[in-house]
């Protein structure tokens, strides 16, 4: 048997909607759309939703599970799975109304503008269109738009995943004549932090940000219509210094042994080599506790990431090139920014480089000495980065490695991957949205009662301690997870 939580609401009434949990017996591969049909059956519960297809071609069934949109005809039932209607008006249960979103794409105008449709029609080819094939099959079951953490949690000036993707869509069709760009610009262009959410629950697999936004701002700023002024320093600096950002001190690579004959190399990445580098020397702490040696080479370079994600495109080659060559000897590079990691995988074999690449918790989870640990008395729970989790696939190691050290009680916060705000430049461009999902973070981090949030993203401890502490929640701290294990090992 497992429990299932639904969100409930008749109008006629109930003031709000509530959560109501009923128990059922788990079939083998049981969807939650069976799961509410055996719940109406055993209860006779009376649940509202909408389906079709059952195929999850129509869209119809889209629901919130857990917090994220899915299909309610794909997605299987999990225990203590909580299910709610999409973030929109509800009518009844998970029925909700979907107006003024369809009233917005009407007004907004989102369809093929085109003088001349039939002489361009004979002479495009398949080339011409791939980049408009990339968003084209959406099915319209709004997923995206109630898992975007910036329209849900902090601005309505953000038209959202969808349409964006929609606007995108139009505007690399050759055919289309009306330039789509200035509308993607009303719509928040610059309002999305690259959290990749949107990807991770559609059901089609549509990359909005990389092959919507990303290409938008990227066209942006080749017309001079982008970036935001805030995101010219990371330019500027990196013309300057090979950093997106300025040196607090004296940096950690200037600071250390560079060379131990090692096969293994860190790239330290701009923020800890410019400005947390004491958590690059909790790694080199933990790496000698463990009888491991890196290299950490001189002249790499930022990876690009910054660039890429406000559409400064112009200087990213080179840098993939001098990184390339720096670590071209090694066997495995390894990351302690979720950022510069996913870039360096995800990004960089388009530029031509492609690096055995790993992240900390990757390298380290099965390398521990626990023996040598000592008791850190302390309640963690953890963050999960989105260009850790989403963009690397990565979320079991990180928590391996916590349970791994005596002493220390770990709790799941209710959203873990939820974006905390600090990427897609937003922390700078646009810092009153960082702040809002910074604290809607620090919220669930709050109902934990930990000591400390762990994390593997400077970035991301950055935007998460100002979260903190705007609620004034400053005891509980932001730490990497090399800090933790510094701990450990003192």
């Amino acid at each position: 048997m497992i429990k299932v939580y639904v969100s409930r609401f008749d109008k006629k009434v109930d003031s709000e909607p509530h959560m109501e949990c009923y128990e059922i017996e788990k079939t083998p591969q049981m969807k939650v759309l069976d799961a509410l049909q055996a719940i109406n059956e055993k209860y006779d519960a009376d649940i509202s939703f909408r389906s079709s297809c059952r195929a999850g071609q129509c869209g119809s069934c889209g629901i919130l599970f857990n917090g994220n949109g899915a299909l309610a005809c794909q997605k299987e039932i999990k225990d203590n799975a909580r299910i709610e209607p999409l973030r929109f008006p509800v009518i009844k249960d998970l029925i909700v109304d979907k107006s003024g979103i369809e009233n917005k794409v009407k007004d907004l105008q989102l369809n093929l503008h085109s003088k001349h449709h039939d002489e361009l029609d004979e002479s495009i080819t398949k080339d011409d269109t791939a980049e408009t094939k990339k968003v084209r099959s959406c099915i319209e079951c709004y997923s995206c738009l109630s898992s975007c953490p910036v329209v849900n949690f902090a601005t309505a000036e953000f038209g959202g995943p969808y349409i964006m993707r929609y606007i995108s869509k139009f505007d690399s069709d050759p055919r289309e004549d009306f330039d789509r760009l200035k509308e993607g610009l009303d719509e928040g262009l610059y309002n999305c932090t690259s959290c990749g959410k949107c990807l991770a629950v559609c059901p089609k697999n549509i990359n909005t940000f990389g092959d919507a936004i990303e290409k938008m701002r990227a066209i942006a700023c080749s017309k001079d219509l982008g970036p935001l002024p805030e995101h010219v320093a990371f330019n500027d600096n990196i013309k300057n210094t090979g950093r997106s950002v300025s040196c607090d001190g004296e940096s950690f690579i200037s600071q250390v042994d560079n060379y131990n004959g090692s096969k293994v190399a860190l790239f330290t990445g701009c923020m800890l080599d410019n400005k947390l580098q004491k958590i690059g020397h909790s790694l080199l702490n933990v790496l000698e506790a463990n009888d491991i040696k890196i290299d950490i080479p001189e002249g790499q370079v930022c990876c690009g990431s910054p660039l890429l994600r406000t559409g400064q495109t112009e200087l990213v080659q080179s840098l993939v090139d001098k990184n390339k060559e720096v670590f071209k000897d090694y066997d495995t590079v390894i990351t302690l920014c979720s950022g510069c990691g996913a870039t360096l995988k995800n990004n960089h074999p388009q530029f031509g480089s492609k690096l055995n690449v790993m992240d900390i918790s990757e390298f380290l989870v099965d390398k521990l000495d626990t023996e040598k640990m000592k008791e850190v008395n302390m309640k963690v729970t953890y963050h999960d980065p989105c260009h850790l989790g989403r963009g690397q696939g990565i979320k079991d190691q990180p928590r391996e490695i916590i349970e791994q050290i005596p002493g220390v009680e770990f709790e799941e916060m209710l959203y873990p991957c939820q974006c905390c705000g600090a990427g897609g430049g937003i922390k700078s461009g646009r810092p009153e949205i960082a702040m809002e999902l910074s604290k809607a973070k620090a919220e669930m981090i709050k109902d934990t009662n930990a000591d400390a949030v762990i994390t593997i993203c400077p970035f991301c401890q950055r935007n998460l301690q100002d979260g903190l502490d705007d609620i004034n929640e400053e005891n509980v701290k932001v730490m990497h997870i090399l800090e933790l294990l510094e701990k450990a090992y003192e």
